[in-house]
């Protein structure tokens, strides 16, 4: 545990190895404990089967669909008695509302999760953004990761949501992966080990439930399992050392839940194209059998075409459940799913005391979240709640502890308040803010492509690649006119080469004559703001490179400044 630098951390991990393997409260205690196992007993014995099955259900809420839409949610939580919910898109206040009227509805009050993998941004506009994962891999205090998902964890208290779906523990070995790369912490196994430890407590610490993703590891595919079932085709060697590794070393670290991907791993799965998410051998004699997690195991969205236009929906439930999880996500057909698992079930196929070990683990979890004594919500001032001052401070400290100096062979940094340089933006994005920030502290001469010809020779260039990443998905290739740029400059000029997006843009570019690289890993305000304040000698350079970009600029690489 090469992250822990203090004795609380220490003493931290100690307690949490002491007590039950289910995800337990900081400050829970045996008692506490044996008391949810009470309330979880009490409480499956009063439900009918119909009500025990509806637990196994967290289905999205969207309330920027139309009133239908929300009718058909308000239908499934009142007849179908499911046990939870996923916040989608849209405005925070009407979700509030929504929710303390579905939770005064419900017998048993339903499990609220989120995608909050960078914070409620990713299903709330309204609210602020941290950092990606790929940015969080490459600072070196991982306190600063606790502090970030402390504040998440309190964000998600003030929606009614008790349980975020993150971290992402997917190495991600594969520049060309669609659906993971910002999302993980990097190609490095014990780096993403140590980041998602921290990013886990600092949820669960602050009574958020979080939950590891994406069981066995998706971070070596070039598939998009919302469009297709990839295949992750590795031999058990490398899938015990690489993909497994972090599940393995974190599943006794009492982290709440674990997602299922939609992933074919013929290693695993010897049966021809059987999805992760409805194996039995991955999920039960794996996950559950092999490793003895027994925290709550959670599907991936049931509705992505790796596995819905593969199984019929409802039938698809019904294998799901069989396989091992304990909630179907993302359901496309709840009433039918239901009844297949209840027919299941009364045929014998399905046992009660695998529906009772699901139900109950889920009950006994919502107790220890505090959930039996739930309050409506208020959702005035929630807009200013999820995104002000407090949450900026946070994110501008993680920017400048993430920015690396991958080269510095002129040692051109710090910049000089007594020098003129000049800045060239390249790519798509917005740079103002970088500029208006340098311009705190030294002579910048801001020029565009057509006027690279005015450059006095043998001057400080400093040239920014300013990527959109307005989503986490955004393509981070330069464009073959930005590379010959760099190429010409770098003949007559001293080059400082910025970039504000995935470090993977530089696999294919040549930096061998460019004097200083530095990664600032994200297009954003504050990312610019920390980095012109790290260029100015402000603030220390201390980032590591957590992926291999290429064969020259490894896992690890920086230079401290």
């Amino acid at each position: 545990m090469k992250f822990i630098k203090n004795i609380f951390s220490y003493i931290l991990i100690l307690f949490f190895a002491n007590v039950s393997a289910q995800y337990f409260p900081k400050n829970g205690n045996k008692k506490l404990n044996q008391k949810a196992e009470k309330y979880a007993d009490s409480i499956y014995q009063q439900l009918s089967l119909d009500e025990k099955i509806g637990q196994l259900y967290i289905v999205a809420l969207y309330n920027n669909r139309g009133e239908e839409e929300i009718q058909k949610i308000r239908n499934l939580v009142e007849k179908e008695k499911i046990g939870g919910l996923i916040l989608m898109q849209d405005d925070p206040e009407k979700h509030i509302t929504l929710l303390n009227e579905f939770q005064a509805m419900s017998r048993v009050k339903m499990m609220i999760g989120i995608d909050g993998e960078w914070g409620l941004f990713q299903r709330f506009p309204a609210a602020h953004k941290f950092p990606w994962a790929m940015t969080l891999g490459a600072i070196q205090d991982n306190s600063l990761i606790y502090e970030m998902t402390s504040k998440i964890a309190q964000d998600c208290k003030k929606m009614g949501i008790y349980w975020d779906f993150a971290p992402v523990v997917d190495v991600n070995t594969n520049p060309e992966n669609p659906i993971i790369g910002n999302r993980s912490f990097g190609s490095d196994v014990n780096n993403v080990i140590a980041k998602a430890l921290a990013y886990a407590q600092g949820l669960q610490d602050n009574g958020v439930l979080a939950s590891m993703k994406h069981f066995p590891g998706h971070g070596d595919t070039n598939t998009d399992s919302h469009l297709d079932l990839p295949v992750v085709s590795h031999n058990l060697a490398r899938l015990n050392n690489v993909e497994l590794a972090p599940f393995k070393e974190l599943l006794d670290k009492k982290i709440g839940g674990v997602m299922v991907a939609h992933l074919y791993v013929p290693t695993l799965e010897k049966k021809s194209g059987v999805p992760a998410s409805v194996s039995y051998e991955i999920i039960t004699n794996l996950l559950k059998n092999t490793y003895h997690y027994n925290g709550l195991i959670i599907t991936d969205a049931l509705n992505m075409n790796a596995v819905a236009k593969k199984f019929p929906a409802g039938e698809l439930d019904l294998r799901a459940f069989k396989a091992g999880n304990d909630i179907m996500l993302f359901s496309q057909d709840v009433p039918n799913g239901k009844a297949l698992i209840k027919s299941a079930i009364e045929k014998g196929e399905i046992s009660e005391n695998r529906l009772a070990e699901s139900v109950k683990k889920i009950l006994k979890t919502k107790f220890l979240l505090g959930l039996q004594d739930l309050k409506p919500i208020n959702p005035q001032n929630i807009k200013e709640d999820l995104n002000n001052a407090s949450h900026a401070e946070i994110s501008e400290k993680l920017y400048a502890n993430a920015i690396t100096l991958l080269k510095d062979e002129k040692n051109l940094l710090p910049l000089s308040c007594s020098k003129t340089y000049y800045y060239l933006p390249l790519e798509e994005a917005p740079f103002q803010t970088f500029v208006e920030n340098l311009n705190f502290g030294t002579t910048l001469n801001l020029i565009s492509k057509e006027e690279i010809s005015l450059i006095p020779e043998n001057s400080t260039v400093i040239v920014g690649l300013h990527k959109d990443n307005s989503t986490a998905y955004k393509p981070y290739k330069i464009s073959l006119e930005s590379k010959n740029i760099l190429t010409e400059l770098s003949k007559k000029q001293n080059v400082i080469l910025n970039v504000f997006g995935s470090p993977y843009a530089l696999k294919d570019i040549d930096i061998t004559k460019i004097s200083t690289v530095l990664a600032s890993y994200e297009n954003n305000d504050l990312s610019m703001k920390a980095s012109a304040k790290a260029l100015l000698g402000k603030t220390k350079i201390s980032g590591k490179l957590p992926v291999i970009v290429n064969e020259n600029l490894k896992a690890g690489s920086g230079i401290e400044k």
